[in-house]
């Protein structure tokens, strides 16, 4: 594989040029590049070059590619706040977009060992399960599956989960929220993830496991949110100033099985 004199693979150093080339508006959304040819020659590259380079934009969710029309721009991708809560639908109107929610299943389930843990209830009690598509101009965004304790909403209708949960928290059952705690980790998409979401199988994505807090310390709901990594990027404003912004230590993971014998 061919190398630059710093030692980076030369598809590296073409990608990073090309995608200058979006970031900077030289070429915009919705805008066709160069074909191979032309990329070779403008860059004095091989084609195997161009394609790698390719290959990796894409997969980056920086490009997207058609049979038989050639290469273009992505749109951007939707920038989501973890520093402060907007619910889905009023989010979207604020970037201009149109968000759509689409409920794929509302049941009521029993609680498993490791969810009765989590939403601080007892094993087989009853937690509503939700499991809903999120849509930006008709395009997947993520697939989420959400647990609220019976007790924390009792008689939750279905009209009341198409939009933020968190208002029905608060105005219909006078929940106070304090906080929300994410954890974050890249992952693959399956085939189910894949299916639902309208990407190749062993996609670039973001699951997002999150537990929703009140002023007492009572988990409200645990959501697990798998995003699309090609029009998904996270952004997350810390304040270096307040007096409260100390560390804390590490928060557990819920996920994180302990080794045998740890108590």
């Amino acid at each position: 594989m061919a190398k630059t004199k710093a030692g980076a693979p030369l598809y590296h150093k073409l990608k990073d040029r090309i995608l200058e080339l979006i970031e900077s508006g030289r070429y915009r959304p919705g805008d066709r590049l160069p074909t191979e040819y032309e990329l070779c020659e403008q860059f004095e590259v091989s084609r195997t070059t161009v394609r790698q380079a390719l290959h990796h934009l894409k997969l980056e969710g920086h490009i997207e590619q058609t049979q038989g029309k050639g290469t273009f721009v992505a749109s951007s991708k939707i920038q989501q706040p973890l520093s402060s809560y907007i619910s889905f639908d009023d989010y979207m109107k604020r970037l201009g977009l149109s968000g759509e929610t689409k409920v794929l299943e509302f049941a009521v389930v029993p609680a498993t060992a490791q969810l009765a843990k989590m939403l601080h209830v007892a094993e087989t009690d009853p937690l509503y399960k939700l499991i809903r598509m999120r849509y930006v101009d008709r395009t997947p965004l993520k697939y989420s599956i959400t647990y609220i304790p019976w007790k924390v909403a009792p008689g939750l209708a279905f009209e009341e989960i198409q939009g933020s949960l968190y208002d029905v928290f608060r105005g219909k059952y006078g929940h106070q929220l304090s906080k929300c705690v994410d954890w974050i980790e890249p992952i693959l998409t399956d085939d189910q993830y894949s299916e639902y979401l309208e990407v190749a199988v062993g996609a670039p994505a973001l699951m997002v496991r999150s537990v929703t807090y009140d002023t007492a310390g009572m988990p409200l709901e645990h959501s697990q949110e798998i995003f699309r990594g090609d029009r998904s990027k996270f952004v997350l404003e810390r304040d270096l100033q307040s007096p409260s912004a100390k560390y804390t230590g590490l928060l557990p993971d819920p996920w994180q099985h302990e080794p045998d014998g740890a108590e």
